[in-house]
C-alpha cells in the first residue's frame, strides 16, 4: 500500500524543487485575475451638507429576545459613517435582517436592532418603519448634518432582490450620494446593492469596509509578499474546488485539511476507514494535485489522524496514520505530527489564507488540530506576515477562540469572499466600478 501510495504521489508531485524553507517560490502567474484597486472610496468625497445613502450589512444574529449576539457587523462600517459625519454630512443606512421574503414581519424589523446601532455608532440613530415612500423621504428630508436615520428592512419588498429598477430608484430618492459598505452582501444583485448605483454615476463610492475587504482579498491574490500560502479545510472538496483552481496561480503552499482531506488521502490509494469522502470526486482530487504540480504549487496533505468510531465527543479515540485507518473508525482532527509540519510550513509564510477547519473544533476532543493552526496563524502574523481569515467556519472558530485580534484582517463576508477568491467580479462591486 505504502509503495502504490508513494508511486502516485511522485507522479503527483514530480519535478518540485525546493529551496533551505522547503517553500517554492513562483513568479507571478500572467492569467491570474486581478482587483481594480484603484477603486472609488469614500475618501475622494467631500460629503459636507451632503445625505449619504450608506448600504450596510446588519443582518446581525439575535437571541429568543431579538437582541443582537454578535455586533461585529455593526462595528465595522463605523469609520465610514464617522467619515461622512465629520465632513459634515448624514447618513442614512440602508440593510436587510433575516429572510422575510417580501412580507413585513415584526421579527425581522430593525427596529429591534436600533439600541445597538445607536450604541456602537455613540449617538441616537432615527429610524423609520418604512424604505420608499412619502414616509422615508419626509425622514431623509428633515435629517440634518451630523445625523443618522435608519431605514427599515429592505427585504420586507419582494422588489429588493429580484433587483427592481423601479425599487431602487425610489431609494435612490432619498441622498445625494451612495456608499456600498455591505461586502456581506456585494455577491448579490440586489436593488439596494448593485441596481442603485446606477442613479449615482458620479457620486457612488466604495465604504471604508468594503475597501478593506478587497484589499485584503488582493493581498492574497496578487500583491501580498511572498511565499503565499493557502489553507483550506471544511468537510466537502466539491464545495472549494473553484477556489481551488482560482488561487493555484497565486499560492506557493496549499494546505488541505479538514474532512475534504480525506477525499485525497483516497484517491493517493490510502485507507481510511469510515472517514468522510466524496467518492465520485476521486478523480477530482488527483486531477488537482496535477494542477498543482502545473502550477509549482506545493501540497501539505495530514500525515495522521485523531480518529474515533463514531462522530461524538465521547468517545474513545486515537491517533493513526492517516493512510492507514482501520475499518470501523474515522478522522475527525488533524494529528500532531500533521500540526507540526503545517507549523513548519506557515511559520515560513509571508501570506496567508485560510477558509475552513481542519478539525471537528466544535467537539471539545476533536479541536485540537484547528487550535494548533489558529495558533500557528497567530505566531506567523506576529512574525510580520499578512493572514486573511474568510469563510463562516473559520470566522467563527476565531471569534471563539479569541484569535480574531491575532490574526491581519477577519472577513466579514462568507459567501461573497468565496466568490471572490473563486475569480466571480461581484455585483455589489462591479456597480461602483463601472
Amino acid at each position: 500500500m505504502k509503495q502504490k501510495f508513494n508511486e502516485i504521489y511522485e507522479i503527483a508531485f514530480a519535478g518540485f524543487t525546493e529551496n533551505q524553507t522547503g517553500i517554492c517560490p513562483k513568479e507571478f502567474h500572467p492569467t491570474q485575475k486581478k482587483i481594480n484597486l484603484r477603486m472609488k472610496t469614500i475618501n475622494d468625497f467631500n460629503f459636507k451638507d451632503k445625505k449619504a445613502l450608506v448600504r450596510v450589512d446588519f443582518n446581525v444574529p439575535q437571541d429568543d429576545q431579538l437582541k443582537v449576539t454578535d455586533n461585529t457587523r455593526i462595528v465595522a462600517v463605523k469609520p465610514t459613517v464617522e467619515k461622512i459625519l465629520n465632513d459634515g454630512g448624514s447618513v442614512i443606512l440602508i440593510t436587510h435582517l433575516g429572510r422575510p421574503k417580501g412580507e413585513v414581519k415584526d421579527e425581522f424589523s430593525l427596529k429591534h436592532i436600533l439600541g445597538e446601532v445607536s450604541a456602537v455608532l455613540g449617538q441616537e440613530v432615527k429610524f423609520v418603519d418604512e424604505c420608499i415612500g412619502e414616509k422615508a423621504e419626509q425622514a431623509a428630508a428633515e435629517l440634518k448634518p451630523g445625523e443618522i436615520l435608519l431605514l427599515e428592512n429592505v427585504r420586507f419588498h419582494n422588489e429588493e432582490e429580484k433587483g427592481d429598477a423601479g425599487f431602487a430608484e425610489k431609494l435612490s430618492k432619498l441622498g445625494d450620494a451612495y456608499v456600498n459598505d455591505a461586502f456581506g452582501t456585494a455577491h448579490r444583485a440586489h436593488a439596494s446593492t448593485a441596481v442603485i448605483a446606477q442613479y449615482f454615476p458620479s457620486t457612488k463610492y466604495f465604504g471604508l469596509l468594503m475597501a478593506n475587504e478587497l484589499q485584503a482579498i488582493d493581498k492574497v491574490l496578487k500583491s501580498g509578499e511572498r511565499p503565499v500560502t493557502a489553507i483550506l479545510g471544511g468537510s466537502k472538496v466539491s464545495t472549494k474546488i473553484t477556489i481551488i483552481e482560482n488561487i493555484l496561480p497565486a499560492v506557493d503552499n496549499l494546505i488541505i485539511g479538514g474532512g475534504m482531506a480525506f477525499t485525497f488521502i483516497k484517491a493517493l490509494g490510502g485507507k481510511i476507514g469510515n472517514s468522510l469522502v466524496e467518492e465520485d470526486k476521486l478523480p477530482l482530487a488527483l486531477e488537482i494535485l496535477g494542477k498543482a504540480k502545473e502550477h509549482k504549487v506545493k501540497v501539505y496533505l495530514p500525515s495522521d489522524a485523531i480518529i474515533a468510531e463514531s462522530f461524538s465527543n465521547d468517545v474513545e479515540r486515537k491517533e493513526a496514520d492517516i493512510y492507514a485507518i482501520p475499518e470501523g473508525w474515522m478522522g475527525l482532527d488533524a494529528g500532531h505530527k500533521s500540526r507540526d509540519q503545517f507549523n513548519d510550513v506557515l511559520l515560513n509564510s509571508r501570506t496567508i489564507l485560510w477558509n475552513g477547519p481542519i478539525g471537528v473544533f466544535e467537539m471539545s476532543n476533536f479541536a485540537g488540530g484547528t487550535v494548533a493552526l489558529g495558533e500557528s496563524i497567530a505566531e506567523a502574523t506576529r512574525l510580520g506576515a499578512f493572514s486573511l481569515v474568510g469563510g463562516g467556519d473559520s470566522v467563527a472558530f476565531v471569534k471563539q477562540f479569541g484569535y480574531a485580534d491575532q490574526v491581519s484582517y477577519v472577513s466579514t463576508g462568507g459567501g461573497a469572499m468565496l466568490e471572490s477568491l473563486e475569480g466571480l467580479e461581484l455585483p455589489g462591486v462591479a456597480a461602483i466600478n463601472n
